[in-house]
């Protein structure tokens, strides 16, 4: 499991990729992924490409990135999701939360 954060050259957007298993022994990595996006209100894209695995508890991880940031982001999406990833997306209504690509 490898979580990996990156702005864009241009500081517009934060990128946090997922590699592996997306669960509890990430929250501490993944919290500290968003905490300090500065002031520039990025656009934040959550990368699962390569993602096999997400439970219950990363998407409450979701939910409270979400709710953390606020206003101080411009948008939160979810790209690059494997079928499997996006099935579970879409029975939890991530769609009505998040913009899912």
């Amino acid at each position: 499991m490898t979580l990996h954060r990156q702005f864009s050259n241009d500081g517009k957007e934060l990128i946090i990729a997922i590699k592996g298993k997306f669960d509890f022994s990430l929250v501490q990595e993944f919290r500290q992924a968003y905490h300090d996006i500065g002031e520039q209100q990025p656009t934040v894209l959550i990368d699962l490409r390569e993602t096999d695995y997400l439970d219950s508890s990363a998407l409450g991880m979701l939910l409270n990135m979400r709710k953390s940031l606020g206003k101080a982001v411009k948008a939160i999406h979810i790209i690059n999701c494997r079928p499997e990833v996006r099935s579970i997306l879409d029975i939890s209504r991530f769609d009505k939360l998040f913009i899912i690509e």
